[in-house]
């Protein structure tokens, strides 16, 4: 299996909810690494690097959420070479303070 890196932004009711410390236990679950931050238009980013059904199984989580959220979306978002890079080379799954 080959290794990458995602970026999925999630909206909805995900903030506030315990969404960033839930979606780091995910990937952690999933061998992932890389993080998740807060937003400050309300979304909630992740950056997840590792094998692409980990990555898959990630992303359907996010659609879903812990119970007290209300996802409405999880869309796909750009990922650099250098982000990609980085993120290969990270050694956990990181919650980060908001941008």
């Amino acid at each position: 299996m080959s290794k990458m890196a995602r970026r999925y932004f999630v909206t909805g009711r995900v903030q506030g909810v315990g969404f960033r410390y839930w979606t780091a236990g995910r990937a952690k679950h999933h061998g992932l690494v890389g993080w998740v931050r807060n937003r400050r238009d309300g979304r909630v980013e992740v950056l997840a690097y590792g094998e692409t059904e980990a990555l898959s199984n990630l992303e359907r989580e996010l659609a879903d959420g812990p119970p007290a959220a209300l996802v409405q979306g999880v869309e796909p978002g750009p990922v650099t070479p250098e982000e990609a890079e980085l993120a290969a080379g990270a050694t956990a799954f990181e919650q980060t303070p908001t941008l």
